[in-house]
């Protein structure tokens, strides 16, 4: 493997010049540049990136720490910070907290201590004292999907309160009265914003949430399954089971199936956090879809622009209502949707 002096050799300047070159400082003639990046091209050298970052002290790495690398919604998160980070000049090591506050902390502890640029984290609480204690020591962090109210950190999250109105509005029309929710679990952001949306959707049809049609998940598929037998074991069942997320979706659906009733003649199904599977189930769920590749990406931006020294800023995207059969829909040719507000899938 080529080494930078060999490069000077073949480019005829110093170390030092290689060196100035390669770090792109201004003082090097366009002669000497040229001829150092031809012989960098020649002799295919590459930088030891270890050694760089202790002389410039940027690793260009940045680190992500996901709630749960299982839901598809952060693999699909996970993949666009990826794309995006790698267009911009940066790697991403990933951790996986498995909605574990414990291995959440475990997960950035190890990251900083490999000296990444910056941190990109979905907190699975909203208390980590380790990340707090980050923020204060200058770490350049940014809150993805979820955030730690209160804290001086840029947010990059969708909001759901429109599409979950039109969610509400959606099964009223349909007819259905007796909605339930499984939440997500209340020390997260989502999960309190969901429910509050949702009850808030259905105040403005007159309908209540009674304490009976909320079910306390954790985002993991048996939770779904869990609260749905709950909720079929009332004397008086929802019509609707609208599920927080697409697992706890899943586990419902396969509660409703071992008690041999049928989505949606015996009862309706709803999902917030849209995945491709749902277009395959039978019959295909309808949901609220995230523009999760475009979270990942406004993510990166903003954390890049922390790191490199330019004022970051907070994004909210909307959500939408993605309208297919779980929910006793007509057949999708007879589905009439607003185009503002959501749309229709078969």
């Amino acid at each position: 493997m080529a080494s930078i002096k060999d490069v000077a050799a073949e480019a005829g300047v110093s170390v030092a010049t290689v060196s100035r070159v390669l770090n792109d400082h201004p003082s090097v003639s366009t002669d000497a540049r040229t001829r150092v990046l031809a012989a960098v091209e020649t002799l295919g050298y590459r930088p030891n990136a270890v050694a760089r970052s202790l002389r410039t002290d940027q690793t260009h790495t940045l680190g992500l720490v996901i709630s749960d690398v299982m839901n598809p919604y952060f693999t699909e998160l996970a993949r666009s910070v990826e794309e995006e980070a790698r267009a911009l000049g940066y790697s991403v090591i990933i951790g996986n907290a498995d909605e574990r506050p414990d291995l959440q902390d475990h997960h950035v502890r190890n990251l900083l201590d490999r000296r990444i640029d910056g941190l990109l984290v979905s907190p699975t609480d909203g208390g980590s004292p380790l990340m707090l204690e980050a923020v204060r020591a200058g770490t350049p962090m940014v809150f993805v999907d979820r955030w730690m109210p209160g804290v001086a950190v840029p947010v990059v999250r969708s909001d759901g309160r429109a599409a979950v109105r039109d969610l509400v509005a959606h099964l009223h029309g349909l007819g259905h009265r007796r909605l339930a929710i499984i939440a997500g679990p209340a020390a997260t952001t989502t999960g309190q914003e969901r429910v509050a949306a949702f009850r808030e959707a259905l105040l403005a049809y007159g309908l209540d949430l009674p304490d009976t049609y909320i079910g306390q998940g954790d985002f993991q598929a048996e939770s779904g399954r869990r609260v749905t037998e709950g909720f079929l074991d009332l004397p008086e069942p929802p019509e609707v089971v609208f599920a927080a997320d697409n697992l706890m979706a899943l586990g419902a659906l396969d509660a409703v199936r071992a008690r041999g009733l049928r989505v949606p003649q015996d009862i309706a199904l709803a999902a917030f956090d849209d995945i491709p599977w749902f277009v395959h189930t039978d019959p295909p769920i309808t949901a609220i879809a995230q523009p999760t590749g475009e979270l990942g990406r406004a993510a990166v931006r903003a954390l890049v622009d922390r790191i490199e020294g330019r004022p970051p800023e907070s994004v909210t995207l909307p959500a939408r209502l993605v309208v297919r059969r779980s929910c006793g829909e007509p057949s999708p040719k007879n589905v009439a949707v607003n185009p503002g507000t959501n749309r229709s899938e078969s």
